[in-house]
């Protein structure tokens, strides 16, 4: 009676864990359960890594080109002041020779006041501008999201 087995027995050993997909503690390629796992939550924490420093490194590019925009506008500024200085003055001294001195300076007043406004508009527009929403990082993060869906629901 070698070949039957005892009334009451199993088909499997005691000291043999069951394995495979049915199994407990293997997956079909031999990793456990735990394996796997360990292996998503590295792979989350790498790819979260890696979307923090896009979204520094466009940041920084944005802040980057923002700064060197508003250093040149700033530089610009100081030498068109001297520039419209003078100008102011010269204007103001030929108005001179046509009518009183303070009505040829008001006037001259006046025209840098419209133009100032003028340029400060036209500066706000600029600064509206900037794209500071990281689209590139916006895109990436929705595309690991379905990713995490995905990987959620299979």
């Amino acid at each position: 009676m070698t070949d039957q087995q005892a009334p009451g027995s199993s088909a499997y050993t005691s000291d043999v864990p069951p394995t495979g997909p049915a199994g407990t503690h293997e997956t079909a390629d031999g990793r456990s359960l735990g394996d796997i796992v360990g292996d998503i939550a590295n792979d989350l924490t790498t790819l979260v890594k890696q979307e923090i420093d896009l979204a520094k490194t466009e940041a920084k590019a944005e802040a980057a080109k923002a700064g060197k925009g508003v250093g040149l506008l700033g530089g610009a500024g100081v030498a068109g002041h001297l520039a419209l200085l003078f100008l102011s003055l010269t204007l103001m001294y030929l108005l001179d020779s046509w009518m009183h001195t303070a009505l040829a300076a008001l006037i001259v007043t006046v025209l840098w006041l419209v133009v100032a406004a003028v340029m400060a508009l036209v500066g706000r527009k600029e600064l509206k501008s900037m794209n500071p929403k990281l689209e590139t990082t916006q895109k990436t993060l929705k595309e690991d999201a379905a990713w995490a869906k995905e990987l959620k629901n299979s």
